[in-house]
């Protein structure tokens, strides 16, 4: 039977390790995933008011087929500077892509990044020209390793979830015939985790192990279609957002990495409501460490992988929250 990986983190995925790093005095932060080796990615944008960095790159069709990081940040398009911060500490190791090797010409580090909007959270913004990302991005960098923080961590650190405390969420999954899965998740949604009228989260048919508390909805309850409890009651564009990584130990191509980015934004559907609004920038990046091979027949296994990408973001994200709080 499938059952959480020993942290029930995304890092019991081999291969990776996780950053964070925040600003207590901003209220925002940022997270990178690390890759201790090129990985194939893929990426699903499904929100109306997206942020986001390399990511045309994902395409099946394009020259890199890795990356080096992934980097999830707080700050709307200041954020995506951490990115900046993840290369340059990359690219002063020697890690990146080059079609050849050339003397003193450095490689280009490949690190794809979203953000979400935290910018009117209270925080002190008065940066002037000096935003802090680039620096949070070298911060999380160094952080990186297998054990790190959910809740008020890294890019959830400033992040609101609906009328709640968002915050940084992660899972894990290991099924019977060795496959990993593993997820993280900054969640910043303009809709509610939690089911209106009670403290049971939208997410919990997936929960395992009791990870985000264990509550259950009351027997007889029935959804109102128009009732979304304790969401954002006036969004402002822009002013919201959950963006995640899913992580894999089976080894895809960039193709099959698209199809299971795909099928993991059903788990924003499972956790958050409502979501993919047109003032969300929903974004799922999935990220191949390829430590196995996918297993036969593969059309089949793939679609196993992208539920199992789905359940278990959509854990991470509760998870996440509950522990914000």
């Amino acid at each position: 039977m499938s059952h959480p990986g020993q942290k029930n983190l995304m890092t019991d995925v081999a291969g990776l390790r996780v950053g964070n790093a925040h600003d207590e005095t901003v209220l925002t932060g940022a997270t990178v995933i690390l890759c201790e080796s090129p990985s194939v990615a893929g990426v699903a944008v499904a929100g109306g008011g997206p942020g986001t960095r390399e990511t045309d790159l994902l395409g099946p069709d394009k020259l890199v087929d890795n990356v080096n990081a992934i980097v999830l940040s707080g700050g709307s398009a200041y954020g995506l500077a951490a990115a900046d911060g993840v290369a340059a500490m990359l690219g002063a190791r020697g890690v990146g892509y080059a079609m050849a090797d050339v003397p003193g010409v450095p490689k280009t580090p490949i690190v794809p990044a979203a953000i979400l909007y935290d910018l009117a959270n209270r925080g002190d913004k008065d940066w002037q020209e000096n935003p802090p990302y680039q620096a949070l991005g070298r911060d999380a960098f160094e952080a990186a390793a297998e054990a790190f923080d959910l809740g008020r961590a890294g890019a959830g650190f400033g992040a609101r979830a609906g009328k709640v405390r968002g915050g940084l969420g992660s899972a894990s999954i290991v099924t019977e015939d060795g496959m990993s899965v593993g997820a993280l998740a900054a969640i910043n949604s303009f809709g509610s985790v939690y089911m209106p009228g009670t403290d049971a989260f939208w997410a919990w048919p997936f929960e395992l192990n009791g990870e985000f508390g264990g509550v259950r909805p009351p027997a007889d309850y029935a959804a109102d279609a128009e009732d979304w409890g304790a969401a954002k009651q006036n969004p402002q564009l822009g002013q919201n957002t959950t963006i995640a990584c899913v992580a894999t130990d089976v080894a895809l191509t960039p193709g099959q990495a698209h199809r299971v980015a795909q099928m993991a934004l059903s788990g924003f559907s499972r956790a958050i409501r409502p979501v993919f609004a047109p003032f969300d920038g929903d974004v799922v990046f999935v990220v191949s460490t390829a430590q196995q091979p996918l297993p036969e027949p593969s059309p089949l296994a793939l679609a196993r992988l992208g539920e199992l990408a789905a359940s278990t973001l959509a854990r991470a994200i509760a998870r996440g929250v509950y522990e914000a709080q």
